[in-house]
């Protein structure tokens, strides 16, 4: 025991590090905690549609501030009690005291849910306001990173910004953050939505420059909505190409061509980062599979076993 957790958690299944390494390619969803019953049945609908697709795990996301930790635990543990599915616990620094955070972590252990995000966080007000720790808590996500690796037998995975983090000085300082993050203890990386390749390419080599060579795994989002997308990229810093704007105003008075040219733009990007030897493709599903599922199609993606 560590810290009043098992050393080693319960459930034989492999951890995302495991079937990582197991060579062949991975695919992977992203969901968010349902604030509705109706928002609850899509999500579940969603899970069991992505369930037939045999992905390597499924990712829960913890909401700004901690608001739906509840929520995001409760989907995590369903996912890994009552379907066939990896589960992939988030978890942030946000309004966190450390003893929270390790009441979470034990949570998670409770429900046998290995594979855990360490993630700092946006601030509560949003990602362009200013960093406040909790006072008893973590100002980074290397700490929460070392956190979790001391309280046991645990698959970590971390976050990476191919268009940089807001609050990063540079690219190169950005990098050094990631490296960071490996030597702390983690396993693997998934990245931020992007659409250029060649800044996921560049990211990556300049995490292997500094001798960080875990896996990362690209976030990849089919755009079905123009103004989300805007709104996004305005809050998080996210590069939208003059490309993939082009495709999509053009069209953006017509839903249907919307959602049919984001998903050729996925699929486009997909194929480049899947051919410039990416380890496999994180999806942002929003909760709804139906884009993801045709991009996975379109990929004819097979996926680790």
């Amino acid at each position: 025991m560590a810290n009043g957790l098992p050393s080693t958690l319960p459930g034989g299944a492999p951890t995302i590090r495991e079937l990582l390494r197991s060579g062949g390619r991975s695919f992977s969803f992203e969901f968010f905690p349902p604030k509705t019953p109706e928002a609850e049945e899509v999500l579940w609908r969603s899970i069991r549609e992505i369930e037939q697709l045999r992905p390597t795990f499924v990712s829960i996301t913890y909401g700004a501030g901690g608001t739906t930790r509840d929520g995001t635990i409760r989907v995590t543990e369903r996912v890994a009690q009552d379907t066939s599915l990896t589960p992939l616990g988030h978890l942030t620094c946000v309004a966190h005291s450390r003893d929270e955070l390790r009441s979470v972590i034990g949570a998670y252990a409770g429900a046998g849910v290995r594979n855990l995000l360490a993630l700092r966080g946006d601030p509560p007000g949003g990602p362009n306001q200013p960093w406040v720790a909790h006072p008893e808590g973590l100002n980074h996500a290397v700490e929460l990173v070392e956190l979790i690796r001391s309280l046991g037998d645990f698959c970590v995975g971390v976050a990476a910004f191919p268009d940089k983090h807001p609050e990063a000085t540079s690219l190169a300082a950005d990098a050094a953050v990631l490296a960071a993050k490996a030597r702390a203890g983690a396993d693997y990386a998934i990245t931020q939505m992007f659409f250029g390749a060649d800044d996921y390419f560049r990211l990556v080599d300049r995490s292997a420059a500094l001798g960080c060579d875990m896996p990362v795994l690209p976030g990849v989002m089919p755009v079905t909505n123009i103004k989300q997308i805007q709104r996004m990229a305005e809050l998080t810093g996210m590069a939208l190409p003059t490309a993939v704007t082009e495709r999509l105003l053009a069209v953006e008075d017509d839903p249907r061509a919307v959602r049919e040219a984001g998903i050729e733009i996925a699929t486009e990007l997909c194929e480049r980062l899947l051919a410039g030897g990416a380890p496999g493709i994180h999806f942002i599903t929003l909760n709804r599979s139906t884009a993801t599922r045709q991009v996975f199609r379109n990929l004819g993606a097979s996926v680790v076993s």
